[in-house]
């Protein structure tokens, strides 16, 4: 096998779409300096959205949100998640079969030596979680995000 076909395998097993990568922040309103951005964030959501931390699994009030609603970033407020795709994975971070239109943007990340699919907001490029082929239907997928790289607005 060439190392093409290698990565191409490695790519249609994690379930990324290379044309969706992207890493920098589309809006360069969002191109804030590392210490703005510290500025903006408590401790934990600035390592998780600027330096791609997890949060411990079951420490996150969004894992028990009930309500109807739609998940923000915490970042920039941009809307990446309605509570109609928001499911109980098990898992132990709020999970979701579905982002909004135009939310997100990906990337392969090999930081546990096994290529997994990053996702992050559109907007301003914060680091949100990981996604992977374990979902519910109809999707298939499982975007497992961290809590605290989140925000919730209920429907009024």
């Amino acid at each position: 096998m060439t190392r093409r076909g290698l990565l191409a395998s490695l790519v249609a097993l994690v379930g990324a779409r290379p044309a969706e990568a992207a890493s920098a922040a589309a809006d360069p309103k969002w191109q804030l300096s590392d210490a703005e951005w510290k500025r903006r964030l408590s401790p934990a959501a600035y390592d998780v959205l600027r330096k791609e931390g997890t949060e411990r699994p079951f420490s996150s009030p969004l894992n028990n949100e009930k309500r109807a609603g739609i998940y923000h970033c915490a970042g920039c407020d941009l809307p990446l998640f309605s509570s109609k795709a928001k499911y109980e994975s098990g898992t132990g971070w709020p999970s979701f079969w579905e982002p909004l239109p135009k939310a997100i943007g990906t990337k392969i990340d090999f930081k546990l030596i096994v290529p997994r699919t990053e996702y992050h907001c559109r907007r301003c490029g914060g680091h949100q979680g990981h996604v992977f082929g374990d979902g519910p239907k109809p999707t298939g997928k499982r975007y497992c995000n961290n809590g605290v790289a989140l925000t919730f607005k209920p429907s009024t």
